[in-house]
C-alpha cells in the first residue's frame, strides 16, 4: 500500500467498526459453496435449532427428538437453520470519465466497493471486488476479514484509463466468473454504446443486481460559461459549443432523461437503482442510503 493510501485510506478506522454490524442483503436464494454466517431459507443441519415437523418413513432417525416422543408418544423431526455463504461481486468502472470531480467518481466507487466488500468479508461471504477491463483479471477472490488488506491493495492499484465499454467489461467478467450471487455495478454509465447490453448480461446470469449510478455535483449542475471546446476523455472526440443559459437548460434536460432511462430500465427488470452524488460522504451512503435501498441491512 502506497504512502498516499495510508494518509487517506479508502476505509477510515471509525467506518470499519460501523460496517462490521451490517450484512449484505440478497433478494434471491443462492446455494453457497461453503458454510458462512448467513441464515438460509433452506433447512440444514447446523447447530441452531429452527423447528419441528412430523416424522415420515425414510427420514434420518438421528434427527428424531426422543424426549418429545417420550412425552407425546409421537415422532417429530428436529429441523435446523442452515447457514451458507454468499458470493458478492463489486464491479468498478475505471474508465477515464470516472476520473472527474473532487473527490473523483473513481475514488468514491473504490470506497463503496471496499465498504461493501468488507461487510461481506465480516460475514464470511466470498468477495470479489474488481475493475471492469484488464485490471479485473488480477482481482483476488477473498474470504474472511483478514483479507481486507488484499482487497484495499488491489483497489489502490486500479488507475483510471480502463476504457472498455460497459458491455465488453461485463462480458469479460461473465466469462471469468461462472458463479451466481449479488453483483453491484458502480459506474457513471457515460458510455456511447449504452448501458442496456451490460445490464442484460447480468440479468441473464440470474444475478441479484444493484446499479449504483455515480455523478459529480459539477455534472449535475455545471457552472461553466462561454465558448468552449469539449474533448471526450475516452475517445478524444471534440465539439465546440457556447455554454449559455439555453445550452445549460438543454444539458440538464438531457441528463434528467438519461437518468430516468436507467431508472426505468432497472425498475422494469427488478434491478435496484441507486443514484449517488459524489459529494455525499461514503459513510452516509453506506450506513443510511444503501440501507434504505435494501443493499445492506
Amino acid at each position: 500500500m502506497n504512502s498516499k493510501s495510508r494518509l487517506d485510506p479508502l476505509l477510515p478506522p471509525e467506518l470499519l467498526a460501523r460496517l462490521e454490524r451490517l450484512e449484505l442483503a440478497s433478494r434471491k436464494i443462492f446455494r453457497g459453496q461453503l458454510k458462512g454466517e448467513r441464515r438460509s431459507k433452506r433447512r440444514g443441519q447446523s447447530v441452531e435449532f429452527h423447528d419441528f415437523r412430523s416424522y415420515v418413513p425414510g427420514d434420518d432417525l438421528r434427527l428424531i427428538d426422543w424426549n418429545l416422543f417420550a412425552r407425546l408418544d409421537q415422532l417429530f423431526l428436529k429441523l435446523f437453520q442452515e447457514e451458507e455463504d454468499l458470493h458478492f461481486y463489486a464491479l468498478v468502472d475505471a474508465s477515464e470519465s470516472m476520473n472527474f470531480g473532487d473527490p473523483t467518481k473513481l475514488r468514491v466507487a473504490k470506497q463503496l466497493a471496499s465498504a461493501l466488500g468488507y461487510v461481506g468479508l465480516c460475514r464470511a461471504d466470498r468477495v470479489s471486488v474488481q475493475a471492469l477491463g484488464p485490471a479485473g483479471r488480477r482481482a483476488p477472490v477473498l474470504r474472511g476479514r483478514s483479507s481486507l488488506w488484499k482487497m484495499l491493495d488491489y483497489l489502490d492499484s486500479v488507475e483510471p484509463g480502463e476504457n472498455v465499454s460497459l458491455a465488453d467489461g461485463v462480458r469479460d467478467f461473465s466469462i471469468r466468473n461462472a458463479g451466481t450471487g449479488v453483483v453491484v455495478l458502480i459506474s457513471d454509465f457515460l458510455d456511447k454504446d449504452g448501458f442496456e447490453s451490460a445490464l442484460r448480461m447480468l440479468i441473464a446470469r440470474r444475478m441479484d443486481v444493484y446499479v449504483m449510478h455515480l455523478l459529480s455535483p459539477e455534472e449535475r449542475d455545471p457552472t461553466v460559461r462561454g465558448d468552449l471546446r469539449l474533448i471526450d476523455v475516452e475517445d478524444l472526440d471534440s465539439a465546440e459549443i457556447t455554454m449559455n443559459q439555453f445550452a445549460i437548460d438543454k444539458y440538464k434536460s438531457t441528463l434528467s432523461q438519461f437518468i430516468e432511462s436507467i431508472r426505468n430500465f432497472c425498475a422494469k427488470r427488478s434491478l435496484v437503482y441507486v443514484p449517488i452524488t459524489t459529494e455525499t460522504p461514503v459513510e452516509e451512503i453506506v450506513t443510511r442510503y444503501l440501507r434504505q435501498r435494501g443493499v445492506v441491512r
